[in-house]
């Protein structure tokens, strides 16, 4: 996916569910902040958005733009509505969205997960794709390790899986910075 994509998923799920701002979570949200982000953490086809004002709107997105839709057999990405519920995010995550707004999404907004907020939601989830993606953005520097455990004990989880994941963020970066001094 690319940052033009991006935008233009924002601007269609905004059109559809009749909003000026949706939630833009998921890895794709990468783009907000990063919007030359490296390829490999812009492999997904998807988008996956909550309208801010009306999250009951998200099936009406699912609907028009998701996958196998009209949208997507054109385009060939798809934009998901699915409830913010969803994602297990670290408290204050709304106050560092990244907003993208311009010409092209209308000037409509997508409120873009801050890229720590994003990489401990995808810790959370904790699927092998998740921590790849996440393994990712600690090789290429993109999150920086004390602030991403900081935000990992942010989560509302029991302590001993934020330990958990803590340990895997721990382990992983020695793993990497060792690497690269081969």
């Amino acid at each position: 996916m690319t940052r033009a994509e991006l935008e233009h998923a924002i601007r269609a799920a905004c059109d559809v569910a009749d909003e000026d701002q949706v939630y833009v979570f998921g890895s794709q949200s990468i783009l907000g902040q990063f919007p030359d982000a490296p390829p490999a953490l812009r492999t997904s086809s998807e988008v996956d958005v909550s309208p801010k004002a009306h999250p009951e709107r998200v099936d009406a997105i699912d609907g028009a733009l998701g996958e196998l839709s009209a949208f997507h057999n054109a385009f060939g990405f798809y934009v998901r509505g699915v409830p913010i519920e969803t994602a297990t995010l670290p408290a204050g995550w709304k106050r560092r969205v990244v907003a993208v707004s311009n010409r092209n999404t209308r000037m409509k907004a997508g409120l873009c997960l801050e890229v720590h907020d994003l990489a401990a939601s995808k810790l959370a989830a904790f699927r092998e794709k998740d921590r790849d993606f996440v393994r990712v953005l600690l090789a290429e520097r993109l999150v920086k390790k004390q602030r991403l455990i900081e935000r990992l004990r942010a989560l509302d989880l029991p302590e001993s899986r934020v330990n958990r994941l803590v340990k895997w963020v721990e382990v992983t970066y020695r793993d990497l910075r060792e690497g690269e001094s081969d």
